[in-house]
């Protein structure tokens, strides 16, 4: 099988995907979801004109000249308006929040009146509308303030509950279900033997799907033979994952039985060879509606694939449209030789240049396992297949990762 470009190999694992289907869910439970449909304004928000200031409500004209001597007939306060009408020459005490009494139309702020028993001076003239908060000024019933397809933000929150919803129709976000392979994985805290590595992929994978708002379910570490990855298979279609992500054992060596296990249980393979370093044996295809990655076992290559190729699936099963970390332009910080066949994805840090725009300076030792430089990069730089040498200070365009 040919390599896969990219774009290519995005494209397919994105091919047919639709979002999953929707559920309603309470508030609590709405943040980073995705809207299944446009949320209408089932209220005008406020209801009515309400004082922006504690002070006194009163009617325009009898404050247009100051100072003035009005009769305080009554108070209102948040939560508890007055029922009367005031009329020429009367006003009522109001606080914040309070409903304006019929028949005023501004609010004269306390620092602006002196008030002896039912009478209050008003020292300052005041124009109409002043401290007011007309009603419907935030929105008004019937406006469509949230649209579908919008992934919901801790301030969307906030307008739907101000919109008088307790619950949103959103669509299902997706459960991944992990599973790292290999006898030599042992995990953290313990005291290898010789040949052992401590399993620390994983860990970062379900972190970055977590923080796409995805479920995860961690199936731990399948020991190199057919039947244990079967099992974890099998465990993983019985969770109902929406996409299985493996690490380790995608390639098609003695030793690399992934691919192995996934096709005794049916794999419709898709790829399994992508043009690009790191990550270069990664697969892809489906198990029934169930996704399947399989990235490869160094912990870099896992962590760049899964961050190009699984988060959009995830995005796009959760019904979101910005499916794609944005490339952004930067300067090389150092020179780069010559590219060959493969798209590199090179980790880098960032740092300002004089003029405030991005300086990108990728690691001297790109090697797929190396997790340090991978946990102190900043953003991938990408250099196309076959691209010229490029020195410090060239243009370059990068990806940043999440901090």
């Amino acid at each position: 099988m040919a390599l896969l470009p990219v774009a290519d190999a995005i494209a397919q694992i994105l091919r047919g995907v639709e979002p999953l289907p929707a559920d309603s869910v309470t508030l609590s439970e709405a943040l980073g979801c995705v809207l299944a449909q446009d949320l209408v304004a089932q209220r005008t928000q406020p209801p009515a004109a309400l004082s922006a200031m504690d002070g006194y409500a009163v009617r325009a004209d009898d404050v247009a000249k100051a100072p003035v001597t009005l009769t305080v007939i009554g108070e209102a306060a948040a939560g508890h308006p007055f029922a009367a009408e005031i009329k020429a020459g009367q006003c009522a005490r109001i606080f914040t929040g309070g409903v304006l009494p019929r028949g005023t139309d501004t609010v004269v702020i306390q620092e602006n009146a002196s008030r002896q028993g039912d009478r209050v001076t008003i020292d300052t003239a005041s124009t109409r509308g002043r401290h007011v908060r007309a009603a419907g000024i935030d929105f008004k019933q019937g406006d469509v303030l949230l649209e579908r397809g919008h992934r919901l933000s801790d301030r969307d929150l906030m307008l739907a509950a101000a919109m008088n919803y307790p619950s949103l129709n959103v669509h299902r976000l997706p459960t991944v279900a992990i599973l790292g392979t290999g006898d030599e994985l042992v995990p953290p805290g313990s005291s290898p033997n010789d040949g052992e590595i401590i399993y620390s992929s994983g860990f970062a994978l379900a972190a970055l799907i977590r923080a796409e708002g995805a479920h995860v379910v961690e199936l731990g570490v399948a020991r190199d033979n057919i039947e244990d990855i079967v099992a974890c298979i099998r465990r993983a279609r019985e969770a109902k994952a929406d996409v299985l992500l493996t690490t380790g054992g995608a390639s098609v060596g003695e030793h690399d039985l992934v691919q192995k296990a996934l096709a005794a249980e049916g794999l419709d393979l898709s790829f399994w060879k992508i043009a690009m370093r790191p990550g270069k044996p990664m697969m892809h295809g489906r198990l029934g509606a169930m996704h399947v990655l399989g990235v490869p076992g160094n912990p870099v290559s896992s962590y760049v694939c899964t961050f190009l190729f699984l988060l959009p699936l995830i995005r796009q099963l959760a019904g979101r449209s910005d499916l794609h970390a944005q490339p952004q332009a930067a300067k090389l910080g150092r020179g780069l030789p010559q590219n060959d066949e493969r798209a590199e994805y090179m980790r880098a840090t960032l740092a300002k240049d004089a003029d405030g725009g991005w300086v990108a300076t990728p690691f001297p030792n790109q090697d797929s396992s190396l997790m340090a430089p991978l946990a102190k990069a900043d953003c991938l730089v990408i250099r196309d297949a076959h691209a010229s040498t490029a020195p410090a200070g060239s243009h370059c365009v990068i990806l940043k990762l999440a901090l």
